[in-house]
């Protein structure tokens, strides 16, 4: 399969049909043979694609972010938390194997609180409605040098 560098508006829906964002992503080098692709489903959908063809890619919650893992849901000191936190905000926690995490502040108790380590849209079908603004092979140098794939620069 072909290294592509592709512009192009996305239209993210739940399987409900919900929008849950629009964005215009330029230069994206896509390729779904890449090890550490996020959204490897979305990456196969966009190959081939063309300037101004539109596609609609649906994933399932598995294949888009996971299913949601009740076990990513911490109890973590309130005392170890940064200043300002409240519930609904993200916090980026360093794990004791030195790993930086970010978690979602779920609710606050006495002395700790429940932090969600899940992403915000596991356990969702979602669909990519794409329209390619251009369309272009990589070239050697772009590949070489890559370092992120569409499915690591997507909705992060």
């Amino acid at each position: 399969m072909s290294v592509q560098v592709i512009s192009f508006n996305c239209l993210l829906k739940n399987k409900a049909g919900q929008v849950i964002s629009t964005t215009f992503n330029r230069d994206v080098l896509n390729s779904s043979t890449s090890e550490g692709v996020v959204l490897k489903g979305l990456a196969e959908g966009l190959q081939g694609l063309r300037k101004g063809e539109r596609r609609s890619i649906s994933l399932s919650a598995e294949e888009a972010y996971g299913l949601y893992d009740p076990k990513k849901v911490i109890l973590f000191p309130k005392n170890k938390l940064p200043n300002n936190f409240k519930v609904g905000t993200s916090v980026t926690i360093r794990s004791k194997t030195g790993t930086m995490r970010t978690y979602k502040i779920l609710q606050l108790m006495d002395s700790f609180a429940y932090l969600d380590g899940n992403h915000p849209l596991a356990g969702q079908d979602l669909i990519f409605e794409i329209e390619a603004i251009s369309v272009r092979d990589a070239s050697p140098e772009e590949i070489e040098d890559s370092i992120s794939v569409v499915g690591n620069q997507i909705l992060h």
